[in-house]
């Protein structure tokens, strides 16, 4: 699974903008601009600038929060990969470790972009994808908690 999640990184980052982009398929599924009135009052401060649909367009603007939501879904896929594979560590040096890792792979990636023509390396990126191995770690390790809890729960009311 990790090699499968890094090599499709290795490719996405490897791929210029245009080679990436998703503005006409967006207008052939979103031919109407679905809830352009309601997204047009969102700004989001990102970089040296502000992405909203006045400043980018209704389609770029999609794309971005899809580009940015896979950052945030592959890297934390990454990190909960890495976390899986320590299983045998004790938990925080698990976490820990997982979480550099994810770390090192992120700022990889933003590198291989900066060497690929067309693309923008960003700090802010490793921040989102960071967060996104948070997250996903997080989530795992509370819905395990919560399900052990559970499991307690249940064999102690049928005992």
């Amino acid at each position: 699974m990790l090699v499968i999640l890094l090599g499709f990184l290795f490719i996405s980052s490897s791929q210029t903008y245009e080679e990436q982009s998703l503005i006409e398929n967006l207008e052939q599924w979103l031919p109407d601009k679905p809830m352009e009135s309601s997204l047009e009052s969102i700004q989001v401060s990102y970089g040296n600038g502000v992405i909203s649909v006045e400043s980018r367009g209704y389609y770029k603007f999609i794309e971005f929060f899809i580009r940015k939501g896979a950052h945030f879904v592959l890297f934390g896929l990454v990190g909960l990969t890495w976390f899986l594979l320590l299983r045998k560590w004790k938990p925080v040096r698990r976490f820990t470790v997982s979480i550099l890792l994810t770390f090192i792979c992120a700022c990889l990636d933003e590198y291989h972009q900066s060497i690929t023509g067309g693309r923008t390396p960003s700090f802010r990126d490793v921040r989102l994808d960071m967060a996104g191995a948070f997250f996903f770690i997080g989530s795992y390790v509370t819905v395990r908690w919560l399900l052990g809890k559970t499991k307690k729960i249940r064999k102690h009311s049928f005992s």
